[in-house]
């Protein structure tokens, strides 16, 4: 395949650059606990200092691999499957959303909403960051808003966001793992005295699982 079909695949979303897949316990939000198929997805320009995967960001070190490929794997596996990243939707979701459908599969995903809308999803998990906004077009659509907290102006934009999103969207604060011990104890705070918020933790980190 010359590289000229191969970026034109990419961009009709046939081809997504596929930087892991694994079957695991899903470690956060309202969905913790369950079984589910990830597919990590790279491609990433929000450029969170923070971030976990920063292995993600660039696209051109994962290979492009092919939609059925991908559902292929999910399943035999699963029948609810994460898409996370990097950012999905940099990538045209719609293809592998349809082909998962066919297929009876839950789909979730997650992401920072800072790219076009695409694709068909069961649930909406929305995480926003202060270096590149949602689009607009994003928050009435979003079932779970999880906010990384890092310091105490993340709880600011923490509020600013859950304005924004639907009535029935469930809120979540979530502490940036590397500043657990110290941010904890003010999330916990937080969120007593402004119970429309709940506590998120990264489980898996606690148990030790992808």
């Amino acid at each position: 395949m010359n590289s000229n079909n191969e970026q034109e695949l990419i961009d009709k979303g046939l081809l997504l650059p596929l930087m892991e897949s694994f079957y695991t316990i899903q470690g956060e939000g309202y969905h913790k606990g369950s079984a589910a198929f990830f597919i990590r997805l790279g491609g990433c320009d929000v450029g969170c200092h923070w971030c976990d995967v920063k292995e993600s960001w660039d696209p051109k070190i994962h290979p492009p691999t092919s939609i059925d490929d991908i559902v292929f794997n999910v399943k035999k596996s699963s029948n609810t499957v994460v898409i996370t990243g990097g950012e999905p939707l940099m990538w045209n979701m719609s293809p592998i959303t349809r082909l998962l459908k066919d297929n009876n599969i839950n789909i979730h995903i997650e992401t920072s909403g800072a790219y076009k809308f695409s694709g068909n999803w069961d649930w909406i998990c929305l995480s926003p960051k202060k270096n590149k906004n949602p689009l607009n077009e994003i928050y009435s659509k979003a079932d779970e808003l999880k906010m990384i907290i890092y310091n105490l102006d993340d709880l600011k934009f923490a509020e600013i966001e859950s304005k924004k999103v639907s009535s029935s969207c469930l809120l979540y604060l979530q502490p940036e793992w590397s500043k657990r011990e110290k941010i904890m104890p003010i999330i916990v705070d937080y969120v007593m005295k402004n119970p429309k918020w709940k506590v998120s933790l990264q489980t898996h980190k606690y148990l030790n699982i992808p």
